[in-house]
């Protein structure tokens, strides 16, 4: 039970569904509520397997390149801490690659919205793939592979009621609230991203 609690807030921290929440309603401004909500359920849907083909690939994807555990917990920690330090000082879609002229005007040109941007980069991007591929590698009971895999269809339910109820938290909490809470995340994110290079770190000089 406390790998589900560990795994799943780990990954609800570096997702932050939260600070889609502006992105998504400037995205379905226009569209009807049902709408939004088939927007939210496919958007949970494709970070569901984008996070099971992280983690279950994982293992392939490192004998591929050759890449040790401690290499990728060290390059997956600096990533996942860059991103808490986005989430940090609000500048989380830029560090997203959010802001770019380009990708703006992409974006609104699209009809289906859910796998990008909202799945990838904004909720499953570099820090959560890395996060689950050390994942992989640490964890190979059935017991503790099948409680992932339940901390990862947890927080794509919650992916999907954050989004539905989107419009509904902006109106109740407002911008300064979300950026006050997108703060805070970052801040738990920074810590997640640290003890992960500090735990690699340790465990080379040990060897």
């Amino acid at each position: 039970m406390e790998l589900l609690f560990i795994a799943f807030g780990a990954l609800f921290s570096i997702m932050n569904p939260l600070g889609t929440v502006p992105v998504f309603v400037a995205l379905t401004q226009e569209h009807t509520k049902k709408e939004r909500a088939v927007t939210a359920f496919w958007t949970a849907i494709d970070v569901l397997i984008i996070l099971l083909l992280s983690f279950f690939a994982g293992k392939y994807i490192l004998s591929f390149f050759g890449i040790s555990l401690n290499a990728l917990k060290i390059a997956g920690g600096m990533i996942i801490a860059s991103s808490g330090f986005a989430l940090l000082t609000g500048k989380f879609r830029e560090h997203k690659g959010m802001k770019r002229k380009k990708v703006q005007e992409d974006i609104h040109n699209r009809e289906a919205i859910s796998l990008t941007p909202l799945a990838i980069p904004m909720l499953a991007g570099p820090g959560t793939i890395s996060l689950l591929i050390t994942y992989n590698q640490e964890f190979n009971l059935i017991k503790d592979i099948c409680i992932i895999v339940g901390a990862m269809l947890m927080a794509a339910l919650t992916i999907y009621l954050v989004l539905k109820s989107a419009h509904l938290i902006v109106r109740f909490l407002g911008a300064s609230g979300i950026n006050a809470l997108s703060r805070i995340i970052g801040f738990i994110v920074i810590a997640i991203g640290v003890e992960y290079i500090i735990a690699s770190v340790m465990s080379i000089f040990s060897l």
